[in-house]
């Protein structure tokens, strides 16, 4: 193998990764992957609430003039993008992403309507509902 220059290049054995499981997690009827791939799905559920806490954080920053909602927004960004960086190692990046937009603005609207008093109407919900529905869809064919 030719080493790339300056690392540009990612490591050529890294994908894609075997799916078939060892030996003895065979045996104990656990598989390396589907556990790394269920760590993805958490992973990214958990950016998906990092991002819900940035969105509505921003309305409390009032502008990013006040430094304490200002430091957990930008915390929350980074976390969120953090984790959704870690998860698409495993999970396809076009599903990954859907799926981190979709859990962000479904618990953007639901907290803006619970926090911030945002209209709740049935078109809004039905709306809110669709896009559970993408969610629950892109996960279920991942």
């Amino acid at each position: 193998m030719v080493a790339a220059p300056c690392g540009f290049l990612p490591e050529l054995n890294r994908f894609p990764k075997s799916a078939a499981p060892s030996v003895e997690l065979a045996a104990s009827g656990t598989s390396s992957l589907g556990m790394e791939i269920t760590m993805a799905w958490f992973l990214l559920f958990l950016a998906g609430l990092f991002e819900c806490g940035w969105a509505i954080g921003l309305k409390y920053t009032d502008g990013f003039t006040r430094p304490l909602p200002t430091t957990l927004t930008v915390i929350s960004m980074v976390v969120s993008v953090v984790l959704l960086g870690i998860a698409v190692k495993t999970l396809p990046i076009g599903t990954a992403y859907a799926v981190w937009t979709g859990i962000g603005s479904v618990g953007t609207v639901l907290l803006g309507i619970w926090l911030l008093g945002d209209a709740a109407t049935a078109s809004r919900l039905l709306c809110i509902s669709l896009i559970v529905a993408g969610i629950a869809g892109l996960k279920a064919t991942a």
